[in-house]
């Protein structure tokens, strides 16, 4: 109730004076540049790694891309908040550990938060790739831009961008004095939920050494209330408390040395997953009851240093980048997602990277060349403990604990060298020509996950030495079972890229490329059921999964008018998948089973289309279109669990390939004159129902998200004061749905066994539903 007061208060207030402003004289001269211009304005990409940025039409590239005026007409807060701004693509947060990222892009994903699974979009920080999708989806705050470019990406970012890339690009050091404050308070309307979620944002940037040193410091916190409501016990669920410091410095000791410096801090404790069980809840509700509250604490360190190099050789540059980041989580959950103890689970994470990439990109003729050098690595360390309590054998003592510890220990390396040339074979035809080498190699330690004596992978007192001590006590020192494995894998490949792109005028171009992307092979950290680990052993040959591969053949064009005022771009494709990486969930003593496996070969065809209309000097609209159709080829392993491989596999739906998604959003610019101006924005999108299981039991139902955001530019240089609202139409949505094999009520209040019951035992990480805000931002 006080949240809703305080923001009726504010929001009157700002509504008052917005339409004061409006009541008076508006005829006065403004030499303001309106929203629709900043957005209109020329968007550059860097994703294509040459010795200058790009304007978003001239690449024959699919890319969304998103100016930093782009993401604050949108109100973007975190990645996630670009699921509904493009054709064909979700970053979806999986929602069993917070920030970990459940990205898919053209159909192309995982379904998983195990972290030795590797994503199939790739997310680059400041140029740095991301590697475990863990700690991905958090706060932004002081973005210069972010791309979103669609297909594979193999020749110039590398493995596991099958699906595509996102890449995001922090503001840099100014050579002015600037700074930026910004304070967003925002909450559910509805009085059955919980409370406020409050932001403060602050950025201070500019010289050092005139012309020489240029520094920039930011603070980030947020502390969120809980917007769910536990019916366990009436208290909030969700709550979370964040903070981030970001400094950078920029070093330019020559006219053509630059040394750029990026370093962030992040730490966060919250809540663990708003489970809700689909036997007991209806799925278009956020009700909810778990009797534990779970747990979701991280830290982050992360760094880059960029240094760039012009030279005279083809009038280029030499660019070096290199990155560090280091990730400690620990994680608890309610996965039965019930008011009673069946399925409880804890986890703990370390992972520490190094990566450099060095690379030339210059002009000679007719050609336009980029080649270059990555090296990789990092260390990864899980445990994972479940507790489940109806699994203790009866004859067990009380003084012998009873829980279900293992995970396991990566070491993981990757070398590659690429080289792309784009040459213009006539003044409107280009042909591109590239090919990239990578060699990885995995050296892993998997601990079975089993009933032990306490013990943990991160610390080192769990290993894959030795035998499991507790299943030795229980069976009177009868059996002495492996604890797990050691095994290591290598793998090498080449990625090719082929196209032509043709303009037909300054502003109108086609293209056409052909492309290849792989997916890393690698090891399961969570092997919960050993009979059925060893059955897959047996039929492989391999203690882990092998690479997916992926080709992808693709026709687009981009198209826009000699001011700019109207935009439309467009892209058909067929993405071939072979060798189809799945993780499998079946029932198990020890809870869900969860099996990672080559599985299939599919395909996947598809349209997409976006664009822009400027209507008017002071009103924009916006659109996209995105249709796919995905078929298995040739499948290979029991997706039903019926125990056959059949037709019946064959049919089923490719998880996370939504048949159909559009959208549509206007910018009007309301220019006052004298007292400022409102910029209101309202968007549109609808996601189709999309599979998540393999077998088609879980699933995600349709989305239709409604947006909004009104914002007054105050006669006070710098200062404006928005209202926004989220999801209005109070969708409801989840990060995953994974079934259970723990009885439960249908609707009728029937008990039914899971396998009769298969829509619901389900644990369903609830996201966020109708909210509305008010911000206030500050900048000079």
């Amino acid at each position: 109730m006080k949240f809703r007061n305080m923001l009726a208060l504010s929001a009157s207030a700002i509504v008052f004076a917005a339409g004061a402003a409006v009541a008076q004289d508006q005829d006065a001269e403004s030499t303001r540049e309106n929203a629709v211009s900043r957005v209109l304005g020329t968007v550059t990409v860097t994703a294509t790694k040459k010795a200058n940025v790009e304007n978003v039409q001239d690449v024959p590239v699919a890319v969304s891309a998103f100016n930093s005026d782009t993401l604050d007409a949108l109100n973007v807060t975190t990645l996630e908040s670009l699921s509904y701004s493009a054709p064909n693509v979700s970053l979806d947060d999986v929602g069993t550990s917070r920030g970990t990222a459940n990205f898919a892009i053209r159909g192309l994903g995982v379904n998983s938060s195990i972290p030795s699974i590797d994503p199939a979009v790739g997310v680059f920080i400041d140029g740095v790739y991301l590697g475990i999708n863990s700690g991905v989806v958090v706060d932004l705050f002081d973005i210069d831009s972010i791309e979103i470019l669609r297909g594979p990406q193999g020749l110039l970012f590398g493995r596991n961008t099958t699906g595509g890339a996102v890449v995001v690009n922090t503001g840099n050091p100014t050579d002015e004095f600037h700074y930026k404050v910004r304070a967003s308070v925002d909450g559910p309307v509805d009085g059955d939920r919980g409370g406020a979620n409050s932001t403060i944002q602050g950025v201070i940037s500019g010289p050092l050494i005139e012309g020489k040193l240029n520094g920039k410091f930011g603070i980030a916190y947020n502390s969120d209330a809980g917007y769910f409501k536990n019916q366990f016990n009436g208290d909030n669920h969700g709550e979370i408390q964040a903070t981030t410091y970001r400094g950078a410095l920029e070093y330019m000791p020559t006219d053509t040395l630059t040394f750029l410096g990026k370093l962030e801090y992040n730490k966060s404790r919250g809540d663990g997953p708003t489970g809700q069980n689909r036997a007991y809840f209806d799925r278009d509700t956020f009700d909810f009851s778990i009797n534990n509250p779970g747990l979701g604490e991280s830290e982050t360190t992360f760094g880059s240093l960029k240094t760039d190099l012009d030279v005279d050789f083809g009038n280029g540059v030499i660019t070096n980048i290199f990155g560090y980041r280091k990730y400690d989580g620990v994680s608890s959950g309610d996965i039965d997602a019930t008011p009673f103890t069946l399925f409880h689970s804890d986890a703990e994470l370390a992972q520490e990277q190094f990566s450099d990439e060095l690379r030339y990109a210059g002009t000679f003729g007719k050609a336009d060349v980029t080649t270059g050098l990555y090296y990789f690595e990092q260390t990864l360390d899980y445990t994972e403990i479940r507790n489940l309590p109806t699994t203790r054998p009866a004859a067990l003592p009380a003084s012998v604990p009873w829980g279900f510890y293992g995970g396991g220990s990566l070491e993981h390396s990757v070398f590659g060298a690429f080289a792309n040339v784009d040459y213009s074979l006539t003044d409107k035809l280009i042909a591109t020509v590239g090919v990239r080498y990578s060699t990885e190699e995995k050296s892993a330690d998997v601990v079975y996950i089993r009933p032990r004596f306490p013990c943990s992978v991160v610390s080192g007192s769990c290993s894959a030495e030795g035998t499991n001590d507790l299943i030795t006590l229980l069976t009177g020192g009868a059996v002495a079972e492996p604890n797990g494995f050691s095994d290591s894998d290598k793998w090498s490949n080449w990625t090719p890229k082929l196209g032509l792109q043709y303009f037909w005028s300054d502003n109108v171009q086609t293209y056409a490329l052909y492309t290849k992307g792989f997916r890393s092979g690698g090891y399961n950290f969570r092997i919960t059921d050993l009979p059925i680990f060893q059955q897959f052993v047996a039929q492989t040959g391999s203690l882990g999964f092998d690479e997916e591969e992926v080709d992808s053949y693709e026709l687009g064009f981009k198209a826009q008018s000699e001011d700019g005022r109207i935009q439309v771009n467009g892209a058909t494709f067929v993405t071939e998948i072979a060798n189809m990486q799945r993780e499998v969930n079946t029932a198990g003593a020890s809870g869900v089973v969860q099996n990672i496996i080559n599985t299939a070969d599919g395909s996947i065809f598809g349209i997409e289309v976006d664009g822009r209309f400027a209507f008017t000097d002071s009103l924009l609209g916006t659109f996209n279109v995105g249709m796919m159709d995905a078929k298995y080829d040739d499948v290979f392993f029991d997706l039903t669990g019926d125990g056959v491989i059949d037709t019946t596999d064959l049919n089923l739906d490719l998880p996370r390939v939504p048949e159909l998604t559009y959208g549509f959003g206007i910018i009007k610019d309301f220019d006052l004159g004298a007292n400022g101006a409102v910029v209101a924005t309202a968007n549109f999108q609808h996601r189709d129902k999309i599979a998540y299981t393999d077998s088609n039991f879980g699933w995600i139902q349709e989305a239709d998200m409604v947006d909004v955001d009104l914002t007054w530019e105050t006669p006070v240089d710098g200062l404006s004061a928005s209202i926004y609202g989220k999801n209005l139409l109070d969708e409801v949505q989840a990060g995953n749905e994974t079934q259970l094999p723990f009885p439960g009520p249908n609707s009728t209040g029937v008990n039914l066994p899971y396998q009769d019951y298969p829509a619901g035992g389900t644990f369903s990480p609830l996201k966020k539903g109708r909210l509305v805000g008010v911000e206030l931002t500050y900048s000079y």
